[in-house]
């Protein structure tokens, strides 16, 4: 899939405690029902790094605090941090946690995914591609893309 690494030794972390929810999605378009930051984190938290066998959470590129919601203006916010400056995947990481998300909650919610101020070289360029529809939708329609998308996301990572 990918042939060279961008982080040939990333620090991986234990996984950080809390309850885990046993209700996987909640995709029913009008539903009510408030959504925490917790529950947002259970959804993303066990994608595959692209890079490597370790998750997202386990390598410090998301986290509990990293993920924002305000259930009265239907908008969730994560902010993810790049495991290095150069990242190549950083684009492909934001991409995987966006699919994730419209695969998980209902449609109401405008969802907005962010690199970490200050955490890679191309942060304006890749939150606007993140952010705009149509460019993920694009990059959405490249079969090499997809690709990688689809392998982090099919892996449930869940042990450190």
């Amino acid at each position: 899939m990918v042939s060279r690494l961008s982080n040939e030794k990333p620090i991986v972390y234990e996984s950080e405690d809390h309850h885990v929810r046993t209700d996987s999605s909640n995709t029913e378009e009008f539903s009510l029902e408030p959504i925490d930051h917790l529950k947002i984190f259970d959804y993303i938290r066990y994608i595959k790094d692209p890079e490597r066998p370790s998750s997202l959470e386990h390598l410090k590129v998301l986290t509990q605090d990293s993920v924002e919601v305000d259930n009265d203006k239907s908008y969730v916010r994560v902010t993810f941090t790049p495991t290095m400056k150069h990242c190549d995947m950083t684009t492909i990481i934001g991409l995987c946690v966006r699919v994730k998300l419209m695969q998980s909650l209902p449609v109401r919610y405008k969802v907005d995914i962010r690199v970490a101020p200050g955490t890679h070289a191309t942060e304006a360029a890749v939150n606007k591609l993140l952010n705009d529809k149509e460019r993920v939708s694009a990059a959405l329609e490249n079969p090499y893309i997809v690709e990688i998308v689809d392998e982090c996301l099919s892996h449930h990572l869940n042990v450190a």
